[in-house]
Formats: structure tokens, C-alpha cells, sequence
């Protein structure tokens, strides 16, 4: 939630063998939701958010909604992928809106 709340769309990531462990470790986790396909590199050192990154961060800023993904997870042994998490909490999301409005989605 760091990059959507950033005031520049752009998120800038300086890459470099000088780079902290904890600079290595984010420049990591970008690499990764790249790979997930969560967020693009648009420059050399720029990446954004991709559509499916935004719905992703739209489905678990809903606290039920993230309540309930944690929930099943922890239910089911604790650990999930990405990939997993993302189609639950987007699941549990249109379950909202369908109880709430009748329509099937």
C-alpha cells in the first residue's frame, strides 16, 4: 500500500551493489510483484502499479475482507501464495458486492 499511497504514480527504485540489506530486500519484493504481474517496470529504475495491482490493494484494504482471506488461510495450514491470497480476497470481495446488491458477478 506504500506505492498506491505515494503521491507520484512512479515509484522510483535505485538499484546498486551499495544498496543496504534492507534496500536489497525491497528492491526483492518489487522484482517479485513484478513477476506476479502486481506491478511493471516502466524505466531503468521505475515501476508502477499495474491494474491488477490496483484491484488487488482495492480487495484488501476491505478490512472484512482481509479479515476473512487471513482467516481461511490460517485455517487451511497458514501459508498461501500471492497468487492464492489475490483470488481470495478478490472472491470474498465480489461476494460482498453480490450479497449486498443480488448480482451475480
Amino acid at each position: 500500500m506504500e506505492f498506491e499511497a505515494a503521491e507520484d504514480w512512479l515509484i522510483v527504485q535505485s538499484w546498486g551493489l551499495e544498496a543496504d540489506v534492507e534496500q536489497r530486500k525491497r528492491q526483492y519484493h518489487i522484482l517479485l510483484l513484478c513477476d506476479a504481474g502486481l506491478m511493471t517496470q516502466v524505466a531503468k529504475s521505475a515501476f508502477r502499479l499495474t491494474s491488477s495491482g490496483h484491484d488487488y490493494l482495492q480487495a484488501i484494504r476491505n478490512e472484512g475482507v482481509w479479515a476473512e482471506t487471513k482467516k481461511i488461510v490460517a485455517d487451511t495450514g497458514g501459508n498461501a501464495t500471492l497468487e492464492i491470497l489475490k483470488a481470495l480476497a478478490i472472491g470474498f470481495l465480489k461476494k460482498q458486492i453480490s450479497d449486498r446488491t443480488g448480482f451475480d458477478i
